[in-house]
């Protein structure tokens, strides 16, 4: 640079770079201390409340209440959800029912599932899963988890199966899809029938095909965090008119559907009062309306959000299968791995997280080793039912150790996280990189 002008410009734009790198670190956060031991959080502002609500709902809810038809079979609140879910999912039928567990319940019900019988479950998922199953005095057979997706690994599904296998419960767990390729071929092959865990996954796809309409029936929840909710709610998804009516039949007390009014000829098996109200009803047909915008908007935020974590050492979003043409993300789910975050544990890590503005957990637990299912297997019903041997090999036969794995690093954020502007998956991986930057002092303090 014989040229002094030349010389002062370059000194100029490299101290102005040196500038602009000082404060691009500074608004990713890195340089300030992290929140958990005194300094400023990335985030002060709440993330998007949930459940929404609007004149929708509130004239939904006066309009059942002025009518005075409060239960399914007064009003038509029910029929057209179920009409209007169906036309959406592009299934044939649906039966409305209390909650998600009752969808299951009353799913396996309605295919004969009872004592003496096995149904193949992963082992990474809400518990009503598996409750489901032991109501029927049904044993609850465990396969490992894929943690790479978070969903049951497929390829493991096979040794599962015995001559009692009497249904393979598949769960789309946090709105991601099982591999329903592998899946659905096992069952065509073996003749078992496959009953879909949807209740975390509105409007999810494989290879274009909405979930819950893959198998011979499938189970959606409407619980207050669900991305379509009425508080409680539940739904099943069908293919089979006959199925469709069994099922309707089991959560109506034994009653099929009457033509005007209510009928007390009753049909064989099993029944149960599993109804859904005209309040919840009028609820879910106003939260649809708004379904698709808000499923959207979170796929658009998560894409974005897993290609600023994905730069970030030590975060591994969950992979989708390449089947998995549409994720409802009900939950944003990664792998913290420890071991390149400086070895500061999973829990520092979430505490340090939260701290920043940012919730977070940690997600389940091994449920093949919760007391509760435990309890459930050596209880007095169980031990009539099934033979010593079976019951004293529970714990080996179910053994997950990809899963043991995964409980000790899956981190969670909830699907209302992903409503907000794109700004707030900027502050989510700053809040991420603000704690990687200050691991040292996290692990000593």
């Amino acid at each position: 640079m014989k040229n002094p002008l030349d010389r002062r410009r370059f000194l100029a734009s490299a101290a102005a770079g040196a500038g602009a790198a000082v404060v691009t670190s500074t608004a990713r956060g890195e340089e300030a201390a992290p929140a958990l031991l005194g300094g400023p959080p990335v985030r002060r502002e709440p993330f998007p409340s949930w459940p929404r609500s609007g004149r929708l709902e509130e004239e939904g809810l006066l309009g059942v209440l002025r009518s005075g038809k409060w239960f399914r079979g007064g009003g038509d609140r029910v029929d057209h959800f179920e009409t209007s879910f169906a036309a959406m999912t592009g299934a044939a039928h649906c039966v409305a029912v209390a909650n998600g567990t009752s969808a299951l319940v009353t799913s396996l019900a309605a295919l004969g599932i009872g004592p003496g019988d096995e149904v193949i479950v992963p082992v990474y998922t809400f518990i009503a899963t598996v409750n489901a199953v032991l109501l029927h005095y049904a044993m609850p057979v465990f396969v490992d988890t894929d943690p790479e997706t978070f969903q049951i690994d497929a390829r493991k599904v096979e040794a599962a199966i015995t001559d009692r296998t009497a249904a393979i419960m598949p769960v789309h767990l946090g709105g991601n899809v099982a591999d329903m390729d592998a899946i659905l071929e096992i069952g065509r092959r073996r003749k078992i029938p496959v009953v879909e865990d949807a209740c975390q996954a509105h409007l999810a796809e494989w290879r274009g095909k909405k979930v819950g309409t893959m198998g011979a029936a499938g189970c959606f929840s409407f619980q207050v965090s669900k991305n379509l909710s009425s508080g409680e709610g539940g739904a099943i998804l069908t293919g089979d008119a006959d199925l469709a009516g069994r099922c309707y039949a089991f959560q109506n007390n034994n009653r099929g559907r009457a033509a005007e009014g209510y009928t007390f000829s009753y049909q064989g098996g099993r029944g149960a009062n599993l109804r859904l109200t005209e309040f919840q009803g009028s609820l879910l047909l106003a939260q649809m309306t708004r379904l698709e915008e808000q499923s959207r908007t979170r796929e658009q935020n998560a894409r974005y959000l897993t290609g600023l974590l994905e730069e970030i050492p030590g975060i591994r979003p969950a992979r989708q299968y390449e089947g998995c043409t549409r994720n409802a993300y009900h939950l944003y789910m990664f792998r913290f791995k420890a071991d390149l975050f400086g070895g500061l544990s999973r829990d520092r890590f979430l505490q340090a997280l939260q701290a920043e503005g940012i919730p977070c957990s940690g997600g389940y637990a091994p449920l093949n080793k919760d007391g509760s299912v435990s309890a459930a297997i050596a209880s007095k019903g169980f031990g009539r039912i099934y033979p010593r041997e079976l019951l004293d090999g529970f714990a080996a036969r179910n053994a997950c150790p990809a899963n043991d794995a995964l409980c000790g690093e899956a981190v969670w954020f909830t699907q209302n996280m992903l409503l907000g502007p794109r700004a707030d998956m900027d502050q989510i991986a700053a809040a991420v990189r603000k704690v990687r930057a200050n691991v040292g002092a996290l692990a000593k303090a």
